[in-house]
Formats: C-alpha cells, structure tokens, sequence
C-alpha cells in the first residue's frame, strides 16, 4: 500500500498548491475542483509506480522432476513412472526438468542428466518467489540448498524397490610405473541395499587378469576396500588398468572402473635412501603422487644390502649405482655423499636431503619466502605445525623455500635452498618432517603441499613432448575432462580423439591455457576408451559410466523444506483499465465545474 499512500499525499498536496495560490475564491467553492484534481493526479501518479489493484493471491508453485539416470539404475522403471504422475498431478504452474540442468521440456521416456544438481531449479523458484516442489529418488547432489527454498516449499521423493547391486566406486594406482615392478593396487566397492553372494574383483590389464580377490558380503550401503600386489609386465606405453567384479547383480554399468598407467622401460623419478625412516617412506609416496613419471625407491637396510621399496626384494649396489646415474630427477635422502659427489654422479634434477642431528634443538617452520615453491604453501597454517630438526649450516642457492625459528624467537635461518642452473638442484638441511604427515590433517597437507611442490619443480624439466596429457586418473560420463599442459608453449593445443570400437571419425577439441594456467576443461564425453592424438604424441583416455549409476545414501527425505520469503501474486494497475478512464473522468468534471464557476 506504500505506493498508494505516496500517490494520495502527493496529489492532495499539488492539488492544494495549485488551487490555492492561482485560483480565487472561498475554500468551500474550490473543495470539489481540489477533489477532482486531486483524484485524477492521484490515479496518474499511481499509474506511474504501478501501484497493487488488489490482496494479494496466493501463487501457484513450481515443479521440479529430477530426470537423471540414477532412475534407470537396477533396470526398474516402475519408480520412473510414478515420479512422473507425481509431478503431473502437482498443482504447479511451470513443470521444470533438472539434474545437469533446469529447463522447461517434454518429459523424457527415460531420465538420462548425469548430474542430480537442484540448484538451478532452485534459483528460478526464489527469482520468482515461488514455493517449488521437488520430485526426486532422494539422491541429490546439492541438498545443503534446499533451505533456501521459498516457505511452502516440498520434497516428494519417490523411493525405488530394493535390489541387489555391487560397484566399484574407487581405484588407486599408479599414475607411472617401471615395467616389470610389483605395485599394490587398491580398489573400493559399494553395496546397495543387497549384495551378490560370491563376488570376485579382479585386476587387470589390458584384459589380462593379474590377481583376483573374493569380495565377502557387505552390509547395506555398506563399503570396503579390496587390495593387492600385481606385477605390472607389459610394453612401454600407455596401458588400460581396470577392476572388475563378476557375479549377477542388477546394474552391470558400474561393475568396472578404469584408468590408464603410463609404463616406461627404466625409472624416470629415483629415491635413494642410505637412513630409511618415516620421512624417506612418506617421500616415496608423495613422489609418486606428485608427478606422472615412472618412479622407484631404494632403500639400504644394513651397510651391504639393499632393498627395492614395495616388494623389499634385494638388488645390488651396481644396479642402484647405475639408477643414481641415469635417473632424469633424483632424491637422495641419507648420506647424500654415498656415492660421491652427487652433483657429479646425478645427471638430472636433484634434491638433497641430507642426514641432521639433533644438536640445536626445536626450530619451528614460521614463513615461506617468495620462490618457486611459496604459491604452494601460501595457505599452511605455520602456527599448528610440529618442529623440525634443523642442520648445523645454512643451504645456499637462488632462493630460499622455508624459513624455521628456534623455540618462535628471533634465531631464524633457511632449511631449504634451490638452485636454477646449470640443472635444477634443491637442498633440504632438516628433518623430522614425517611428523607433520603422521599428524594428519592440516598438517599432513602442509607435507603434501610441501614435497609436491618440490617435486613438481624439479620435475618441471621433464621431456615429454606431448602438448597436453589427463589430468586426472579417474574420469567419469558426465564430467569436464581436465587436460594438464605439456612441455610445449602454445596456449592453444588440438587435440584429437577416437573412441575405440566406433568407425566414426575423429573429434577435434581445442584447449586455450592461460598464461598461468598448467589446466584446461573440455566438454564431458561419453564412456568408452578414446585414443588421443596431440602434437608431440599420444595418449590414452578412459571415459567411465557416470556417479548417478553407482549406489547411494539417499540425502534428502520427503517433507516440508525452505525458508525463504514467498512473493505473492497481485493485480498491478497498469493491467486495469478501469483507472484511465476514471482519471479522465475526473479531468473532464474538473473542467465543467470550472466553466459553471467561471474559471478558466
């Protein structure tokens, strides 16, 4: 009513000011002509705001069906239909389809969206301040959203009937490996609401089984984690690794999940360590985490003997020798002099991490000067970090990457130096760093954060010709495909890609990189294996079926939901026409009272 009180006082007071100083006579004579103009000046200011012409209504809601494929999972489409008279028979005013995204549609025979994301069917009902009633199986994405909704707002979900369905939803290996070593590989599976008696899970590459694992019945949604240790013999190149369960569940989709390892003839990343301990151990892993090359470590256990970290088998001193000598990055951790000088026996990048006593006591970790590697751990909180063992001398080189205090006070000193040229060296003067991982937490990404951005730095000298490779290990239907920047230069990379098993041709797609960007997005593909072409070589891309068809913990039940504000539907004037007339009405009578009193 705001608008109507500002159009009534508004006028009365033209209309006021008008008569009373122009026109002559009594008040009692000009009251009606102040009547009339104040009514028609009432009626045209109210025109101009678009003032309400009645109550408020209360507004028709939206619906919003989820047409994502989690539907189809199991083959039952009994749920489907129901849904889908659900969503018919809601009073609504506008029926929206969502899950990749929300659009106004036909409703499809079958729901095929790879996502089951609600927040754009959400912003559309509070950019209209409708309430908006959510027809779902329950697996929603994004429910931390729904709260926002408009009050009156509802979820229907629309349970499907149990079945019996086991899925591997996770698979850890090897990004790189040496042909020949034996790796531990690690894959995760999921039950729905049943689980298939007798399910196996097996290895293998490029369709050759390498170890088989019986999968023991799981409890309802319940998970668990199937390792093993396979030997990876295979020529170099980029290799399909998959794993697979077999026995008769009601979704074959998401039986198998598949990456790809890159396997090289010899190591292309080495770690020797004279002094194994936790530090040299947690150093391997991120290592291999790290970059995508090849990687092995060497462990010395006694004076004479040597282990191959993994399998522990023993190797000789001449094949670790000839590794220290031929490896493109090479860390070594211990008695860095074992093999005389190492800058003269290494010939590539080299980190050195020598053996430090304790004879300074605690130094704590307190800044990050601007190197090659600050950008990485810009965000570490210093304050909630473990001491480390600092050596007795100070690392020279281009720049310095961690700065220590001792017991917080003012005795500060670098741990860490890098060299530039004439090849890329860092040397890390301290020790102890295993406790930051062994923390967990913050702390243990502060390790990662660390030694990754080490690595990747002296790695960053690597020869790999191809222009882009994937970035990620596991891709899935549904989602952008990341493609990691190669040595080359070019902003702009074409890359090529053929699905196997499909006559068609071949699709392009173009990648812009930033300038300080190493990652770039392309369009989701559908699943399948594609060979991929780019300048400097090739490369393997495996597509796997989309997360919707794997088994899930429903995230939403049916009920009311939302908070926000409603706005209810009222007849504006501007829709009437009833007003212009009575306003010119009132002008017309203004004026035939004036002439009868003698006014112009």
């Amino acid at each position: 009513m705001s608008s109507w009180v500002v159009a009534a006082v508004a006028a009365l007071a033209l209309a006021l000011v008008l008569y009373g100083w122009r026109e002559p006579g009594g008040l009692a004579r000009r009251a009606p002509l102040i009547a009339l103009r104040a009514l028609a000046l009432a009626l045209v200011i109210a025109l101009l705001l678009d003032a309400p012409a009645g109550a408020a209504r209360p507004v028709a809601p939206f619906v919003a069906l989820d047409v994502s494929a989690s539907w189809r999972r199991g083959g039952d489409t009994a749920a489907w239909r129901a849904a889908v008279r659900q969503a018919r028979a809601a009073p609504h005013d506008s029926l929206y389809l969502f899950g990749d995204s929300a659009r106004v549609g036909d409703v499809p025979g079958q729901p095929g969206d790879r996502a089951s994301r609600a927040r754009p069917a959400i912003e559309r009902a509070l950019a209209a301040g409708r309430p908006l009633t959510i027809v779902t199986d329950g697996e929603l994405d994004d429910p931390a959203e729904l709260p926002a909704l408009p009050t009156g707002s509802r979820i229907e979900v629309i349970a499907r009937a149990p079945s019996t369905d086991l899925a591997v939803i996770a698979l850890d290996v090897p990004r790189a490996a040496v042909g020949g070593d034996t790796v531990e590989v690690r894959a995760t599976v999921r039950a729905s609401e049943q689980t298939p008696a007798d399910a196996q899970l097996t290895f293998a590459l490029d369709g050759r089984a390498l170890a088989s694992v019986p999968v023991d019945s799981l409890p309802s949604r319940g998970e668990r984690t199937v390792s093993a240790r396979v030997q990876l013999v295979s020529p170099d190149g980029p290799h399909l690794f998959a794993a697979a369960l077999s026995g008769a569940d009601a979704e074959a989709s998401n039986d198998t999940l598949a990456t790809v390892i890159d396997i090289a003839r010899a190591a292309r990343a080495v770690l020797v360590s004279t002094r194994p301990d936790l530090d040299a151990r947690f150093m391997t892993t991120v290592l291999r985490g790290a970059i995508s090359l090849p990687t092995r470590a060497y462990f010395r256990v006694t004076p004479d003997e040597w282990r191959l970290e993994g399998p522990l088998s023993p190797v000789g001193e001449a094949e670790v020798r000839r590794a220290v000598r031929d490896a493109p990055l090479l860390v070594l951790h211990g008695d860095t002099a074992h093999f005389g000088a190492p800058r003269s026996t290494a010939s590539g990048a080299l980190a050195l991490v020598p053996n430090v006593r304790d004879t300074l006591g605690e130094w704590y970790p307190v800044a990050a000067p601007a190197s090659p590697i600050s950008s990485a751990l810009s965000g570490i909180p210093w304050d909630s970090l473990p001491p480390l063992v600092a050596g007795s001398g100070t690392p020279r080189g281009d720049w310095d990457g961690l700065v220590v205090a001792r017991a917080r006070q003012f005795d500060r000193r670098s741990v860490i130096a890098g060299v530039e040229r004439p090849r890329r060296v860092v040397i890390v003067a301290a020790a102890g760093f295993w406790r930051w991982r062994f923390r967990g937490g913050r702390s243990a990404d502060a390790y990662d954060a660390l030694w990754g951005s080490i690595f990747d730095w002296l790695a960053a000298q690597r020869t790999d010709a191809r222009a882009a490779v994937p970035a990620d290990a596991i891709v899935r239907e549904g989602d952008e495909v990341r493609w990691a920047r190669g040595s080359g230069t070019d902003s702009t990379v074409i890359v090529q890609l053929r699905r196997r098993g499909e006559p068609a041709g071949v699709d392009s797609v173009t990648l812009r990189f930033g300038a300080n960007n190493s990652i770039a997005e392309s369009p989701p593909l559908s699943a399948g294996v594609y060979d991929v072409t780019v300048a400097g070589g090739a490369a393997l891309l495996v597509v796997n079926g989309a997360r919707e068809l794997l088994p899930r913990v429903p995230t939403v039940q049916s009920g009311n939901v939302g908070e926000g504000a409603v706005t209810g539907e009222r007849p504006r004037l501007r829709d009437k026409g009833w007003p212009f007339l009575l306003a010119l009405l009132a002008l017309c009578a203004e004026w035939l009272l004036r002439r009868r009193s003698g006014l112009r």
